[in-house]
């Protein structure tokens, strides 16, 4: 199947311009949005209370102990939300519905790991059964490499990058703000693509999942902006990253695979090159470090505040160019590639090489 096509058993052609009820769209994330920011306070009160913080080490980024396990409240918004919109639109079909309750699992393991830790492979072990138990939902129909290889291979391939991706968003949560602006920046741009193409987002309950993840990680940001009052910790940022694959599984799976790829691109390339670079050196790679672009920046001196807003920035810029990619294939699709392959290796490099004229000293707690 020719890139830029609607993949067999996604929406069809025709049905583009029938995209989701923007009202509903805007109602739901608004109420997400405040369920999220009331949640993560009560959960980040409960957190201290209880004394379950997360302690400064010479790998952190924060200075004081800071409540871990503010995940909680965004996903006691998110997933009713998820799981609601799941059931009230029959043509999404189960995988929504299997998703939402896959990270709802993923989320209960990780809140376990948070408190008393878990060894990687049973970490590893459970998110590749949370990923398999979603591939297995998709309508097979539904090829994410747009039928350039058979259906087992599609799966495979699919399933090493979604487990892939549910790791890196784990590894990259390290300073404030950073995962919570990445997860509504990608979300944002998807929203973006339903209203410019809804039949490459996997239709109008795809974005509405999209606005409702997007409006949770804005409420949660409130508490996580630097300096943090909370973290995300395993039970925020497993379930997230695992949702957020989904979403761009599903634009991929849609024909909007150019966009799925553009939108996480930062994120995909920092962790990659810090992962490869490591294991290079012959380093443990599931040993804890302080080795990603983001973080050689903030112990340069431009604090978290500054490498969120250099981000953010930068994915802006990668939201236009995946919009530019939708509904098109051949140079243009090339164009936005490497236009948004520049704009993060330019970030990549400001950030491991630029200095600030003084430190910002916004370090969280």
């Amino acid at each position: 199947m020719p890139f830029g096509h609607d993949a067999p058993g996604m929406a069809a052609p025709e049905s583009i311009g029938s995209g989701p009820d923007w009202l509903a769209a805007a109602a739901i994330a608004v109420a997400v949005g405040v369920g999220s920011l009331a949640a993560t306070g009560l959960v980040t009160r409960a957190l201290r209370r209880r004394r379950i913080l997360d302690h400064p080490n010479p790998r952190s980024s924060h200075r004081q102990p800071t409540p871990r396990g503010g995940g909680i409240g965004l996903l006691a918004a998110l997933v009713p939300a998820w799981l609601g919109i799941a059931l009230a639109d029959p043509a999404a079909g189960p995988a929504a519905l299997v998703a939402g309750l896959a990270a709802a699992g993923l989320a209960l393991l990780s809140w376990r790991d948070d408190l008393v830790g878990l060894s990687p492979w049973t970490r590893l072990a459970a998110q590749a059964l949370a990923v398999g138990v979603g591939l297995l939902a998709l309508d097979p129909g539904a090829l994410v490499l747009q039928g350039l290889v058979p259906l087992a291979a599609d799966r495979l391939l699919t399933g090493l990058a979604w487990l892939w991706f549910v790791n890196l968003f784990n590894f990259m949560d390290g300073i404030d703000a950073l995962a919570g602006s990445e997860a509504a920046a990608i979300a944002a741009g998807l929203v973006l693509i339903a209203a410019l193409a809804p039949a490459a987002t996997g239709g109008p309950a795809a974005t509405l999942l999209a606005a409702s993840l997007g409006a949770a990680a804005l409420g949660f940001l409130w508490w996580n902006r630097p300096p943090a009052r909370v973290f995300l910790g395993e039970v925020g940022s497993v379930p997230l990253g695992y949702l957020l694959g989904w979403l761009l599984l599903t634009a991929a799976a849609g024909g909007a695979w150019a966009a799925a790829l553009i939108l996480p691109l930062y994120y995909l390339a920092d962790a990659t090159l810090t992962l490869a670079a490591r294991a290079l050196s012959g380093e443990r790679l599931f040993q804890a470090h302080a080795r990603h672009f983001y973080q050689r920046a903030v112990r340069r001196g431009f604090g978290h505040g500054g490498v969120v807003r250099a981000v953010a920035l930068a994915d802006l810029a990668l939201i236009g160019l995946a919009a530019v990619s939708v509904g098109r294939s051949g140079t243009p699709v090339l164009l936005a590639l490497a236009a948004a392959a520049l704009v993060v290796a330019a970030l990549l490099a400001w950030l491991a090489w630029a200095r600030p004229a003084r430190p910002t000293g916004d370090e969280a707690g």
